[in-house]
């Protein structure tokens, strides 16, 4: 009897394989798997994953309504901080407190859930724009949004995606369908 050893072995599989993240292809070397979804109306929180680790979730319960916000070390791609802050109810101080001291290279990613704009201010968006956004300038009431960017960069995010909230257009009643984004990122090789 002869047992088929790995290197003579057919293995059928039958779903297509999937890599870091579920992407559909692994990212080239240096370059870091990315997937993250906005929430869906006020009842699906968003999720962001990086590398096949779950950086924010509902399951990890470490997200909320308003902007979804994970901060990664660009170099290294670990993760720095997570946090949600509430853009209907909140203090946008705390945001700003949040992102104004990032240094060169952290990578940024935001996905909203329900409202990321109210108390949105001129500051934020700045701040924003300066990490690589062209969307947050537009960004109002319950739209949805998703955006990585970094600080340092010298032009536009390729890694943004934004849906309006129109009642002619909701896939849900009062709220834009949820976006789907996933890529992958070059990896910083300093970071001051």
């Amino acid at each position: 009897m002869r047992l088929a050893g790995p290197e003579n072995s057919v293995t059928a599989e039958p779903r297509a394989r999937k890599y870091k993240c579920g992407l559909p292809q692994p990212c080239p070397e240096e370059h870091l798997a990315f997937r993250m979804v906005s929430g869906a109306a006020n009842v699906i929180g968003p999720k962001i994953c990086l590398e096949d680790k779950m950086l924010m979730s509902s399951v990890k319960d470490n997200v909320g309504r308003g902007l979804n916000v994970a901060l990664v070390n660009g170099v290294s791609g670990e993760l720095i901080e997570a946090r949600a802050f509430d853009m209907w109810a909140g203090d946008v101080n705390d945001l700003l407190k949040f992102i104004r001291p990032l240094h060169e290279g952290t990578l940024v990613f935001v996905a909203s859930y329900d409202d990321p704009a109210t108390k949105m201010n001129e500051e934020t968006r700045k701040l924003f724009s300066d990490l690589g956004s062209k969307n947050v300038k537009d960004l109002a009431f319950r739209d949805s949004w998703v955006f990585v960017g970094a600080k340092g960069v010298q032009n536009k995010s390729p890694f943004e995606q934004h849906v309006k909230n129109s009642r002619h257009t909701n896939k849900y009643e009062g709220w834009p369908e949820a976006l789907e984004m996933e890529g992958c990122i070059p990896r910083r090789t300093t970071a001051s």
